[in-house]
């Protein structure tokens, strides 16, 4: 093994001090790690410590560019384990320090000058060498038996490092703008010295293994992980797709730190379309409704924009968060915010008239709905009411008929501090 690859892969790196240099093509709920391995025999031995273990997933570790014969994987002792039937010292509850004999490092049973044996804490020993940062932590070792030497690329899959974009939406009487950072998780103890970064963006379902439980993180800027200017750090840069699946590079290395989230500046993709308004998705029925319309955002972008939550600002305040989906460039993105108290509405329905079959069963009833909008606002507001009706077949307004369902639509201005009503026609034929 040469010493590039030593120094990634080998039983040295068990603390989790030690920052692991690799590849990492970062999904939403996954990352393939890939490291660069070479052996100049035909026994290639690598480490992966427990804290990077932990969110592996099962049968994703693959040995890509060297043939073997045979690969054995296996839970080594951890460090403390080397110490047993040594001296090490332990400090009692008054603060005296005395020699004692490691028995067994995994209930930490030790043996005294007397021949007592007793378990400890592990606060209370003390060493004369210099411990890991994880001497509790074991690691697992994969031994493969290699057809010929040569150099390869280890990966797996692992939870335990993800990615997320989070929007934010600034929106004032002069327009609207969207912005975009991107989080990159790393929910193990161990830090990573990254050479090449990929981010995917899409659906992507990978099986086996759960995801690790949530570990507390710790911010890091793109500034405060290089300790230099910011624009120094890393940019994202679109890399066009794969398969239906967005891809996006990071320009140069950078230091992904153990439990840590660095954000990057991510898009800022122009808005060919932006609209506020108020609305009601709802279905049909016969009876009286009333209540106020929601909040409304449509916009749309001249970039692709990955899934993730947006935070909408109205002259610089918060005004809601919510999530978006996948769109494509120059696709439709629709969310809600909540309820606007400022409209209100009432919605009345008429039968019109009725036919009914031989047996008297009504087959055939035409509706008329009303909507009475009225507004305190101190400006026009745009309203937008959709309503879904089923049945066999189904015509609003003068349409054409289509079968089970179709949509019935209002859009009105509503004044300032005023009233406006609309109506629409329903036939449903059940004949």
């Amino acid at each position: 093994m040469t010493p590039s690859a030593a120094r990634l892969l080998a039983l040295t790196i068990l603390s989790s001090s030690a920052a692991l240099a690799t590849d990492l093509r970062i999904y939403p709920s996954f990352t393939e790690v890939r490291e660069a391995v070479s052996s100049t025999g035909n026994t290639l031995t690598v480490a992966l410590p427990q804290e990077a273990w932990a969110g592996v997933i099962g049968g994703s570790l693959d040995l890509e560019g060297l043939a073997f014969n045979s690969a054995i994987q296996k839970l080594e002792a951890n460090w403390l384990s080397t110490l047993e039937g040594k001296t090490v010292f332990l400090r009692g509850e008054d603060g005296k320090v005395e020699p004692v004999t490691l028995v067994r490092a995994k209930d930490l049973l030790v043996k005294d000058s007397s021949g007592r044996y007793f378990s400890v804490r592990y606060e209370q020993l003390q060493f004369d060498v210099l411990p890991p940062s994880n001497p509790l932590s074991p690691s697992q070792t994969l031994t493969f038996n290699l057809k010929a030497p040569g150099t390869g690329t280890l990966s797996y899959l692992t939870r335990s490092v993800t990615w997320q974009p989070r929007y934010t939406l600034k929106a004032s009487d002069a327009g609207a703008q969207l912005s975009a950072l991107a989080d990159v998780r790393n929910g193990t103890d161990l830090p990573y010295d990254v050479k090449n970064t990929e981010l995917y963006a899409g659906d992507v379902n990978v099986q086996g293994g759960g995801y690790p439980p949530p570990m507390p993180m710790a911010a890091v800027t793109a500034e405060s992980a290089y300790g230099r200017a910011a624009d120094a750090a890393p940019k994202i840069e679109n890399a066009g797709d794969l398969r239906g699946l967005y891809r996006y590079a990071l320009t140069t290395p950078f230091t992904l730190p153990a439990n840590s989230v660095v954000t990057l500046p991510f898009l800022t993709p122009k808005l060919t379309s932006f609209e506020r308004y108020v609305g009601l998705n709802t279905y049909f029925s016969t009876g009286t409704q009333e209540g106020t319309l929601n909040r409304f955002y449509r916009f749309k972008a001249d970039d692709r924009l990955p899934a993730g939550p947006i935070t909408v600002r109205e002259d610089n305040r918060i005004v809601g968060q919510t999530n978006i989906g996948e769109t494509r460039k120059g696709g439709e993105v629709e969310f809600t915010l909540g309820d606007d108290p400022d409209v209100a509405y009432t919605r009345a329905v008429q039968t019109v008239t009725q036919t009914k079959d031989a047996k008297g069963n009504v087959t055939k009833t035409t509706y008329k709905v009303t909507y009475t909008l009225e507004s305190s606002k101190t400006r026009q507001v745009r309203a937008e009411i959709t309503e879904r009706v089923g049945g066999r077949l189904v015509t609003i307004d003068t349409g054409k008929a289509t079968q089970n369902q179709a949509l019935a639509t209002v859009k009105v201005d509503v004044p300032a501090n005023g009233k406006v009503s609309r109506s629409f026609t329903v036939v449903i034929d059940n004949s």
